[in-house]
């Protein structure tokens, strides 16, 4: 056996070749470590932000044409002008993209056209990915939000489970009811539980008015302004923590490493899409899904506000998200505080100013 090994450690040298050691007791060689392309990373903030289910390739593909025609704006649909705005805003997310996408001659369209794929297979993993992490994250922390303080859910939740969640729980299925339905009525809740009333994605929940209170005479009266939301929303874009108002995470939030400082119209429908779904018995997030409907839910919202008819309505209604979520990036000139060392040195600035002033005119 000894001759054996002499014979193989000979062969080995004399072939010039060298043995592998392989140990269970060893790591092995470290991986190198990998690069990921900066697009995946603002795919992720496109998703959240701006459009959670368009077609990038598409809307690249449309937007460059746009941008190279002539054409004045006041030629195209309203539906192609909300299109080049969303791609006006992926321009704006992913710094250097547009340099990439316009950088070919006309000689070069066939490496445009695979710049272009390789870049919507990039912001859509980043998209994507992010979903899911929203998704997952979403599907535990809303079991807290929708307790009542000191109280706890009969039937009891489990936050890894879903079976129990939509119209077969009492709490989720409130939320859930169609806004115009009356969850109490028991007629119309078995028609909900056993699916004789189908659930459009148009037809918005209760969940998304204030106090989850629906003023048929009045529908825009506390629309998209529900605590659900605002707890939502923080949990995506600012951090988890941030929904108690007691900041504890140690990383800056979504909104923070993108520089976001206001809400954007589609964070408010992918917020509301994701809570949604986060209270619906659904396991698996699919946009084609006709059970949740989800992206008629997400384009129903984002359609009535982008609609120029509702401006005045919506423009109040960013001011006041603004409010709840981003209280120190108001759209109106903050004044500092009074008594405050930046008062008191605004304060003797004007005084020196006036006070030359006066000098200049005795002279």
């Amino acid at each position: 056996m000894q001759n054996d090994r002499h014979d193989r450690s000979s062969s080995d040298v004399a072939t010039g070749q060298k043995r592998v050691h392989s140990s269970a007791l060893q790591l092995g060689p470290r991986k190198k470590p990998t690069t990921q392309d900066p697009l995946v990373h603002h795919g992720r903030h496109f998703g959240r932000s701006a459009h959670a289910f368009c077609n990038i390739q598409t809307l690249v593909t449309n937007g460059l044409l746009l941008m190279c025609e002539d054409e004045e704006q006041e030629s195209t649909t309203a539906a192609e002008r909300q299109e080049y705005m969303v791609f006006r805003e992926l321009l704006r997310l992913a710094p250097g993209l547009e340099a990439r996408l316009m950088g070919s001659s006309e000689g070069e369209v066939v490496t445009t056209a695979e710049l272009v794929i390789r870049s919507h297979n990039f912001i859509q993993r980043g998209a994507s990915g992010a979903r899911a992490d929203d998704t997952k994250g979403m599907k535990s922390a809303i079991i807290d939000w929708i307790t009542p303080k000191g109280q706890s859910l009969n039937p009891h939740i489990p936050r890894n489970n879903k079976s129990g969640r939509g119209f077969n729980h009492e709490r989720t299925g409130a939320l859930l009811c169609p806004a115009g339905l009356d969850w109490s009525n028991a007629e119309t809740r078995n028609k909900l539980v056993n699916g004789q009333i189908q659930v459009a994605g148009d037809q918005w929940p209760v969940f998304l008015y204030a106090n989850y209170s629906y003023n048929p005479e009045d529908p825009w009266n506390g629309l998209l302004r529900s605590g659900l939301l605002i707890s939502a929303f923080k949990h995506i874009f600012t951090s988890p923590s941030s929904v108690d108002q007691e900041p504890k995470a140690t990383r800056s939030g979504n909104a923070r490493i993108h520089g976001m400082r206001s809400v954007t119209k589609a964070s408010i429908a992918y917020v509301a899409t994701q809570a949604r779904f986060a209270l619906t018995s659904a396991q698996v997030f699919s946009r084609t899904d006709l059970v949740t409907d989800s992206e008629r839910f997400y384009n129903s919202i984002l359609e009535l506000l982008f609609d120029p008819d509702e401006k005045e309505e919506v423009d109040q209604l960013l001011l006041w998200w603004n409010r709840q979520v981003f209280p120190l990036y108001a759209d109106i000139e903050r004044v500092p505080s009074k008594n405050s060392a930046l008062a008191r040195i605004r304060q003797k600035r004007a005084e020196n100013r006036d006070r030359d002033n006066i000098s200049d005119v005795v002279e």
